[in-house]
């Protein structure tokens, strides 16, 4: 059986849309996109490794340093591994007004998580994992993250485009969720339980397209 790691945020992690600071409303297991990935790719043991809150390569001065993926990635790879595919989707929570960042630097950032995992060789037998690219939808400024991530709707349009030429630029393979699904209107960030049916047969072809 092979091993496919999701490394990304709250929508990894099956977050709902918060109604209110401080909610912490989780879809069922079965329900979470990545929930629906594993029935879907049964030959494969799917790690959820979505983390609420975090970025891509930067401390989170208000929720903590713990919250930046390059800080924790090490770890996870040498966990998990042997890992075949790692799937990453991250970049929302680098639109914060508080982390100052663009989609051009989230692009380096996530460059720069690909290079660590190049680096670890944590696939089969020394090998690297394989990995797939994935730019999260446009965020909108809504309910009670609006303030948050105040500045980041206008930015986020660009992130697929900066992401998927990243991906073709490494020669790794691509999927813009945007062009799936969208983000719910409750709070701008969070997903409408539909949208996880939707991303997992999405990432479900992918892998199979890309890692027979």
């Amino acid at each position: 059986m092979r091993t496919l790691l999701l490394f990304g945020d709250s929508n990894t992690h099956g977050t709902m849309p918060a109604p209110y600071l401080g909610f912490a409303g989780r879809f069922s297991r079965d329900e979470r996109w990545a929930g629906r990935l594993a029935r879907l790719l049964p030959d494969w043991e799917v790690i959820n490794e979505g983390h609420p809150g975090r970025t891509t390569v930067h401390d989170d001065p208000i929720e903590g340093a713990h919250r930046n993926g390059l800080r924790v990635l090490p770890a996870l790879l040498e966990t998990h591994r042997p890992i075949d595919v790692i799937l990453i989707m991250l970049g929302t929570n680098d639109l914060k007004l508080r982390l100052s960042v663009n989609a051009g630097d989230i692009a380096l950032g996530l460059e720069r998580l690909i290079q660590e995992i190049r680096a670890y060789a944590a696939g089969p037998e020394g090998a690297m994992p394989g990995i797939l690219l994935v730019a999260p939808p446009p965020i909108l400024e809504a309910g009670c993250l609006a303030e948050m991530f105040e500045g980041g709707a206008a930015k986020s349009h660009g992130l697929a485009s900066r992401i998927g030429a990243l991906a073709g630029r490494l020669g790794l393979p691509f999927v813009d969720a945007g062009a799936l699904v969208s983000v719910s209107p409750i709070d701008g960030v969070h997903y409408d339980a539909p949208a996880n049916e939707i991303l997992a047969n999405a990432f479900a072809k992918a892998i199979r397209q890309h890692f027979p």
